[in-house]
């Protein structure tokens, strides 16, 4: 198969899914919907289907049309505290790292003296 071809394969799947994605969102705006739609277009521009300038106005337009229907961005929240989290897990000792040398730095070496231009 063709390079082209198998590139148009793959730009019209993203695509696809860019367009599935962005009006999954408009019908029904939801954080998840928006957060799925952002990514779909930052898919594209990690395969270079899409400019970043291109994709930072489409996903502006999508961040508009949420703000509009108050729609937030939902944050991630870790599942467990890092405080409890150390006190579960069991203490392990880490192995110690090996001692370096240190490396013997080589000399300078000098410059030749200029050569003296004789004079006529």
């Amino acid at each position: 198969m063709k390079q082209t071809a198998k590139r148009r394969e793959r730009n019209v799947g993203i695509k696809r899914d860019i367009k599935s994605a962005v009006k999954t969102f408009l019908t029904k705006p939801t954080s998840e919907a928006l957060s799925a739609a952002q990514s779909e277009i930052d898919t594209a521009v990690k395969k270079k289907l899409l400019k970043k300038n291109t994709a930072a106005r489409r996903k502006s337009q999508l961040s508009k049309v949420a703000k509009e229907a108050g729609v937030k961005l939902a944050t991630t929240k870790k599942a467990v505290a890092p405080a409890k989290a150390a006190k579960a897990a069991p203490a392990v000792a880490k192995p110690k790292a090996k001692a370096t040398t240190p490396v013997a730095k080589k000399a300078p070496a000098k410059k030749a003296a200029p050569k003296k231009v004789a004079k006529k």
